[in-house]
């Protein structure tokens, strides 16, 4: 569910990144066009030696570990019983991939609770890397580095199957809700700049407090990423349905990005460890593990 719409658009013609390009082009399991400038990573790989790349060349917070972090509470199906060490969920399984794609073994992976909006702050982190549902957007790759996408994202709407919007198949059907979403993500970019609705959005300091809206009838629908959406209505709401997704506008998907602090001397690695697992359908089967229910709900135009 998180991050303002549009990923960033990456500059440098890398050769890497063209290589990205078409990885995830074949691996994506949304019809979601081009997704090659949001893959762009903030650092390049290029001329990076193995031995860098390794354990004993990273320059980690802490010598021998890899550092992750993430939000607490972590929620399905990006993370499975709110414990992102057991290596279960898209993101955890993420997380665990890239770190042996580096060379570490699962007992040195740590992770750190991270709140959401921290993660891409200005300021020294506590992480090596963070993995949390964050979009990749120019604004944010001010203050931090981004790994190239390992996710293509669309939001989606979720609404009480009672609920007026129920039925809706459009924009235009959204018109006059009034519809909530967690602060500081793209989640609320797209009903502010894609939906525009005549009421003001309810924004929520964090996603479970738009559930308990959504549950209580304080709104009529909470917009999220699809794969949240279904866990919503599977797990959480099971009175309410996905009403349908939203297509990418413009050129470039959403993805989310691993996020490292800005100019981290890690970042050429970890996104070479992506990169690679972009590669090597990696990341294309966790997906289909993980978020196989993240499927053809209706898009509204």
């Amino acid at each position: 569910m998180r991050p303002a719409i549009l990923p960033s658009r990456h500059r440098a013609a890398l050769a890497a990144a063209a290589l990205l390009t078409l990885a995830l082009a074949a691996c994506s399991p949304q019809d979601d066009g081009d997704s090659s400038a949001a893959s762009s990573p903030s650092g390049s790989a290029s001329g990076t030696t193995a031995g860098a790349c390794s354990p004993g060349g990273l320059a980690t917070r802490t010598a021998g570990k890899f550092t992750v972090g993430t939000d607490n509470p972590a929620y399905d199906p990006w993370f499975v019983d709110d414990k992102p060490s057991n290596g279960k969920g898209y993101e955890s399984a993420v997380a665990y991939a890239v770190a042996k794609q580096l060379g570490y073994t699962g007992d040195q992976v740590v992770w750190q609770k991270v709140p959401f909006n921290s993660a891409f702050s200005p300021g020294a982190k506590n992480f090596d890397v963070d993995i949390n549902q964050v979009s990749i957007t120019p604004e944010r790759r001010k203050t931090v580095d981004f790994s190239p996408g390992y996710y293509d994202v669309r939001q989606a709407v979720v609404a009480p199957k009672g609920s007026k919007i129920a039925g809706a198949r459009s924009l235009a059907d959204l018109k006059n809700a009034k519809l909530g979403a967690q602060v500081g993500t793209t989640s609320l970019d797209v009903i502010d700049d894609l939906v525009k609705p005549t009421k003001q959005p309810a924004v929520f300091q964090r996603n479970d407090l738009a559930v308990a809206a959504l549950k209580n009838g304080q709104v009529d629908g909470i917009v999220v990423d699809l794969p949240t959406a279904f866990y919503v209505t599977g797990a959480q709401v099971p009175d309410a349905k996905v009403i349908g997704q939203f297509s990418t506008t413009g050129t470039t998907p959403e993805q989310f990005g691993m996020v490292l602090d800005k100019g981290s001397k890690l970042t050429p690695c970890v996104s070479q460890a992506v990169t690679a697992l972009r590669k090597d359908g990696t990341l294309a089967a966790l997906e289909k593990k993980w978020l196989s229910d993240a499927v053809n709900a209706p898009v509204l135009k």
